[in-house]
Order: structure tokens, then sequence, then C-alpha cells
């Protein structure tokens, strides 16, 4: 009768953690989702708007200068 208790016991013990196992399983993607979310609404943040106007000085800066004979 002890022996069927025992083995009873360690059922339902290692069904439990046969459980949490696949659990802990299910987690990881989970955590990866909600970081990559994250990680993706912090890259697309709204930033300070900025015009092109420093780059197209330079590419005028640039332009002059190859144009110019030696």
């Amino acid at each position: 009768m002890v022996n069927l208790l025992i083995s009873q016991l360690r059922s339902l013990i290692w069904g439990w953690e046969v459980g949490m196992a696949a659990l802990a399983w299910l987690l990881i993607p989970l955590l990866a989702a909600i970081g990559a979310g994250l990680w993706g609404s912090w890259a697309n943040r709204t930033r300070k708007v900025r015009s092109d106007g420093p780059e197209l000085d330079g590419y005028a800066r640039f332009r002059r200068a190859m144009e110019k004979q030696p």
C-alpha cells in the first residue's frame, strides 16, 4: 500500500516537472517576441524631424570641389 502511494506521488511530481519544463521552453519564444516588439517600437520611434539640408550642402561643396580646375 505504501509503495503504491509513493509511486503515485512520484508520478505526480514527475508530471509537474515535465509540465514546468514545457512552460519554460514556451516562455523563451514569448520573451523573445516581447523583446523584439520593444526593440522594434524603440527603433521606429518618432525622432526629431531633420531635413536633408546638411547632406545636400555637403554634396554641393563636393561637386564644387570636383568641378574646380587644378
